[in-house]
Protein backbone atom coordinates (compact mmCIF):
# COMPACT_ATOMS: atom_id res chain seq x y z
CA UNK A 1 0.00 0.00 0.00
CA UNK A 2 2.86 2.30 0.80
CA UNK A 3 4.34 1.58 -2.25
CA UNK A 4 0.93 2.80 -4.19
CA UNK A 5 0.80 6.23 -1.98
CA UNK A 6 3.67 6.94 0.03
CA UNK A 7 1.11 9.14 2.27
CA UNK A 8 -0.74 5.68 3.34
CA UNK A 9 -1.25 5.08 7.27
CA UNK A 10 -2.13 2.13 8.25
CA UNK A 11 -4.18 2.02 11.38
CA UNK A 12 -4.87 -1.01 13.63
CA UNK A 13 -8.21 -0.37 15.69
CA UNK A 14 -9.03 -3.28 18.38
CA UNK A 15 -6.39 -5.52 19.66
CA UNK A 16 -5.32 -9.01 19.77
CA UNK A 17 -3.00 -11.96 20.43
CA UNK A 18 -1.02 -10.58 17.17
CA UNK A 19 -0.60 -6.96 18.25
CA UNK A 20 2.86 -7.41 19.38
CA UNK A 21 4.00 -9.21 16.28
CA UNK A 22 2.15 -6.85 13.80
CA UNK A 23 4.05 -3.82 16.19
CA UNK A 24 7.36 -5.37 14.89
CA UNK A 25 6.42 -5.86 11.21
CA UNK A 26 4.72 -2.64 11.14
CA UNK A 27 6.39 -0.10 13.36
CA UNK A 28 4.88 2.92 11.19
CA UNK A 29 1.53 1.73 11.64
CA UNK A 30 -0.40 3.40 14.56
CA UNK A 31 -2.48 1.02 16.97
CA UNK A 32 -5.14 2.89 18.60
CA UNK A 33 -6.41 -0.45 20.84
CA UNK A 34 -10.29 -1.24 21.29
CA UNK A 35 -12.29 1.90 20.34
CA UNK A 36 -16.01 2.34 20.89
CA UNK A 37 -18.96 5.01 19.99
CA UNK A 38 -17.47 8.08 18.91
CA UNK A 39 -14.09 7.24 18.97
CA UNK A 40 -14.86 4.05 16.83
CA UNK A 41 -16.72 6.27 14.58
CA UNK A 42 -13.95 8.57 13.90
CA UNK A 43 -11.65 5.90 12.87
CA UNK A 44 -14.31 4.58 10.35
CA UNK A 45 -14.56 7.93 9.13
CA UNK A 46 -10.83 8.77 8.75
CA UNK A 47 -10.65 6.28 6.73
CA UNK A 48 -10.07 5.68 2.97
CA UNK A 49 -10.55 1.45 2.42
CA UNK A 50 -11.13 -0.95 5.47
CA UNK A 51 -8.89 -3.93 5.57
CA UNK A 52 -10.66 -6.79 6.87
CA UNK A 53 -8.31 -10.28 7.07
CA UNK A 54 -9.78 -12.29 9.30
CA UNK A 55 -10.50 -15.67 8.79
CA UNK A 56 -12.02 -17.25 11.88
CA UNK A 57 -14.79 -14.35 12.37
CA UNK A 58 -17.93 -16.04 10.96
CA UNK A 59 -19.62 -12.48 11.22
CA UNK A 60 -17.29 -9.90 12.07
CA UNK A 61 -19.94 -6.63 12.71
CA UNK A 62 -17.00 -4.28 11.32
CA UNK A 63 -17.73 -4.56 8.19
CA UNK A 64 -20.96 -3.76 7.66
CA UNK A 65 -20.21 -0.98 9.99
CA UNK A 66 -16.82 0.23 7.44
CA UNK A 67 -19.77 -0.16 4.89
CA UNK A 68 -21.82 2.17 6.41
CA UNK A 69 -19.26 4.28 7.24
CA UNK A 70 -18.58 4.67 3.46
CA UNK A 71 -15.85 2.17 2.95
CA UNK A 72 -14.44 -0.10 0.76
CA UNK A 73 -14.05 -3.45 2.14
CA UNK A 74 -10.97 -5.69 1.47
CA UNK A 75 -11.84 -9.09 2.83
CA UNK A 76 -11.11 -12.83 2.01
CA UNK A 77 -14.10 -14.68 0.52
CA UNK A 78 -15.54 -15.97 3.73
CA UNK A 79 -18.05 -16.29 5.69
CA UNK A 80 -20.08 -12.86 6.03
CA UNK A 81 -18.04 -10.91 3.83
CA UNK A 82 -18.60 -12.70 1.17
CA UNK A 83 -22.60 -12.36 1.74
CA UNK A 84 -22.15 -8.69 2.26
CA UNK A 85 -19.61 -7.78 -0.30
CA UNK A 86 -19.74 -8.07 -4.19
CA UNK A 87 -16.53 -8.18 -5.75
CA UNK A 88 -15.87 -4.84 -7.80
CA UNK A 89 -18.89 -3.41 -6.22
CA UNK A 90 -18.71 -2.48 -2.68
CA UNK A 91 -15.42 -3.53 -1.92
CA UNK A 92 -12.99 -6.39 -2.94
CA UNK A 93 -12.45 -9.94 -2.11
CA UNK A 94 -9.34 -12.35 -1.86
CA UNK A 95 -9.61 -16.02 -2.37
CA UNK A 96 -9.83 -17.79 1.38
CA UNK A 97 -6.06 -16.96 2.95
CA UNK A 98 -4.48 -15.69 -0.34
CA UNK A 99 -2.79 -13.28 0.92
CA UNK A 100 -1.00 -12.55 -1.88
CA UNK A 101 -4.17 -11.24 -3.85
CA UNK A 102 -5.55 -9.47 -0.30
CA UNK A 103 -2.26 -7.08 -0.49
CA UNK A 104 -2.64 -7.20 -4.21
CA UNK A 105 -6.11 -5.69 -3.63
CA UNK A 106 -5.44 -3.32 -0.93
CA UNK A 107 -2.57 -1.77 -2.60
CA UNK A 108 -4.83 -1.34 -5.81
CA UNK A 109 -7.42 0.39 -3.66
CA UNK A 110 -4.46 2.75 -1.83
CA UNK A 111 -3.16 3.57 -5.16
CA UNK A 112 -6.63 4.50 -6.81
CA UNK A 113 -8.90 6.67 -4.42
CA UNK A 114 -11.53 7.79 -6.74
CA UNK A 115 -11.99 4.21 -7.09
CA UNK A 116 -12.18 3.05 -3.63
CA UNK A 117 -14.72 5.59 -2.95
CA UNK A 118 -16.87 4.99 -5.28
CA UNK A 119 -16.71 1.20 -3.79
CA UNK A 120 -17.43 2.98 -0.61
CA UNK A 121 -20.04 4.61 -1.85
CA UNK A 122 -21.58 1.40 -2.87
CA UNK A 123 -21.03 0.09 0.30
CA UNK A 124 -23.12 2.32 1.99
CA UNK A 125 -26.23 1.84 -0.01
CA UNK A 126 -25.61 -1.42 0.52
CA UNK A 127 -25.28 -1.32 4.08
CA UNK A 128 -27.94 1.05 4.90
CA UNK A 129 -30.60 -2.00 3.27
CA UNK A 130 -29.44 -3.85 5.97
CA UNK A 131 -31.71 -3.29 8.60
CA UNK A 132 -33.91 -6.05 10.74
CA UNK A 133 -37.46 -5.80 8.71
CA UNK A 134 -35.52 -6.97 5.48
CA UNK A 135 -33.15 -9.55 6.99
CA UNK A 136 -36.54 -10.81 7.93
CA UNK A 137 -38.61 -10.13 4.99
CA UNK A 138 -35.29 -11.99 3.08
CA UNK A 139 -35.54 -14.89 5.60
CA UNK A 140 -39.42 -15.09 4.96
CA UNK A 141 -38.98 -14.88 0.96
CA UNK A 142 -36.22 -17.60 0.80
CA UNK A 143 -38.18 -20.29 3.56
CA UNK A 144 -41.29 -19.95 1.14
CA UNK A 145 -39.25 -20.31 -1.57
CA UNK A 146 -37.49 -23.59 -0.16
CA UNK A 147 -41.23 -24.55 0.70
CA UNK A 148 -42.71 -24.19 -2.81
CA UNK A 149 -39.44 -25.26 -4.50
CA UNK A 150 -39.57 -28.67 -2.40
CA UNK A 151 -44.23 -28.73 -3.14
CA UNK A 152 -42.95 -28.96 -6.88
CA UNK A 153 -39.45 -30.68 -6.72
CA UNK A 154 -38.89 -34.57 -7.68
CA UNK A 155 -39.22 -36.24 -4.38
CA UNK A 156 -40.15 -32.65 -2.76
CA UNK A 157 -43.33 -32.60 -0.19
CA UNK A 158 -45.72 -33.46 -3.53
CA UNK A 159 -45.00 -36.82 -3.26
CA UNK A 160 -46.04 -37.49 -0.06
CA UNK A 161 -49.45 -38.91 0.45
CA UNK A 162 -52.23 -36.75 1.25
CA UNK A 163 -53.17 -36.63 4.78
CA UNK A 164 -55.85 -38.25 5.47
CA UNK A 165 -59.19 -36.83 7.40
CA UNK A 166 -59.89 -37.55 11.08
CA UNK A 167 -62.11 -39.89 11.00
CA UNK A 168 -64.22 -38.85 14.64
CA UNK A 169 -63.84 -35.69 15.75
CA UNK A 170 -62.34 -35.21 19.25
CA UNK A 171 -63.27 -32.65 22.42
CA UNK A 172 -60.63 -30.35 21.20
CA UNK A 173 -62.10 -30.05 17.78
CA UNK A 174 -65.49 -29.19 19.59
CA UNK A 175 -64.44 -26.15 21.95
CA UNK A 176 -64.40 -22.76 20.07
CA UNK A 177 -61.81 -21.47 18.39
CA UNK A 178 -59.73 -18.97 21.22
CA UNK A 179 -59.14 -15.44 19.98
CA UNK A 180 -55.36 -15.15 19.07
CA UNK A 181 -52.78 -13.44 21.52
CA UNK A 182 -51.39 -10.26 21.18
Amino acid sequence: MLAADPRTRLVFVGDGPLRDALRARCPQAVFTGPQHGEALAACYASGDVFLFPSVTETYGNVTPEAMASGLAVVAFDHAAASQLIAHGHNGHLAPMVDVDAFAAHAATLAGNLPQARALGQAARRDALRLDWDRIVDEIEYRFLAAALSARVAPGGLADLPPVAPRAHASAIDATPAQPPLR
